[in-house]
């Protein structure tokens, strides 16, 4: 698990240059075309606005975008007024670009998408974190992330106020239904997770009471309580009287969030922090009487 994160934490140099590498590489692919219409050293301002409410996220990829961009198309600079984590409305001013304007118009929808996606999932994290803030309980991202944008979706999750669940499938067991099937039980296969990496997690997913009896003798990190609902959650978490800790998960909406959040569970997992998100919307204005 990595919910020991915090919101401040900023993604790594690494991630910022290969995430907006593959963007640029899908985008502008050998060159943009409709750019070259404009004298090269043409200069621009411009400014990137809110259209709606929302929590703001991927300022440091929407730099890397210009950044990339500008080492072959010209520099830009970018005055950013409202940082990730931060609350915009309609008509909120972002950033001001200032730069060339072939720069600005080729990293235009590049640096908009990743902003609009992140800030989405943002806004969707903190409207869950808000729901839950009275209880103990951390909300989990899980796996269902966008491809190619696992690492930056999860930065957003904690800009949200959530946290994250395993990176991926290396970083972490999650025993499952099928794995224990082929493995020949709860118990054998959090032996069989032990013995390959004593030094990772091991969650294991449960459906019954008695499941979680075995998982608890068999000594899990975290069960995972799949599908329960309120009547066996409460009745799960007081059985289990904090000798493991408990992470609820399934069909989890808001309407359910709370109670389950209320019942002292350690950890609840949603995958529509990631996958549900519907894009903020945010404009890149140019106005070239400034130039």
């Amino acid at each position: 698990m990595q919910t020991n994160r915090t919101n401040s934490d900023l993604p790594s140099r690494e991630d910022l240059i290969n995430i907006v590498r593959t963007t640029l590489e899908e985008d502008v692919g050998s060159g943009d075309i409709t750019a070259a219409l404009i004298p090269a050293g043409r200069a621009a301002t411009a400014k990137i606005i809110g259209r709606e409410p929302g929590i703001l996220c991927g300022t440091h990829y929407a730099e890397e975008v210009f950044s990339q961009i500008g080492l072959t198309s010209g520099s830009v600079a970018i005055d950013w007024l409202v940082g990730d984590g931060d609350e915009v409305k309609d008509g909120t001013v972002i950033a001001s670009l200032s730069g060339s304007a072939r720069s600005i118009l080729t990293g235009e929808r590049s640096a908009l998408n990743i902003l609009q996606t992140l800030s989405a999932t943002a806004t969707t994290s903190r409207h869950y974190a808000r729901l839950v803030q009275h209880t103990k309980v951390k909300i989990l991202d899980t796996r269902k992330t966008l491809p190619a944008l696992r690492t930056a979706q999860k930065y957003a999750v904690r800009v949200g106020g959530c946290d994250n669940h395993r990176i991926g499938l290396f970083d972490a067991f999650l025993i499952k239904e099928n794995h224990i099937a082929a493995c020949g039980g709860i118990a054998a296969a959090i032996q069989r997770a032990r013995t390959l990496n004593s030094a990772l997690p091991v969650e294991i997913e449960v459906q019954t009471v008695a499941e979680l009896d075995e998982a608890i003798a068999a000594r899990a990190d975290i069960v995972m309580l799949d599908n329960f609902d309120l009547t066996q959650t409460i009745a799960a978490v007081k059985h289990t009287a904090g000798r493991v800790k408990l992470e609820a998960s399934g069909s989890i909406d808001d309407a359910r969030l709370v109670e389950i959040a209320e019942t002292g569970v350690d950890f609840i997992s949603i995958g529509a922090l990631t996958k549900h998100c519907r894009a903020l919307d945010l404009s890149l204005l140019f106005d070239f009487s400034k130039t």
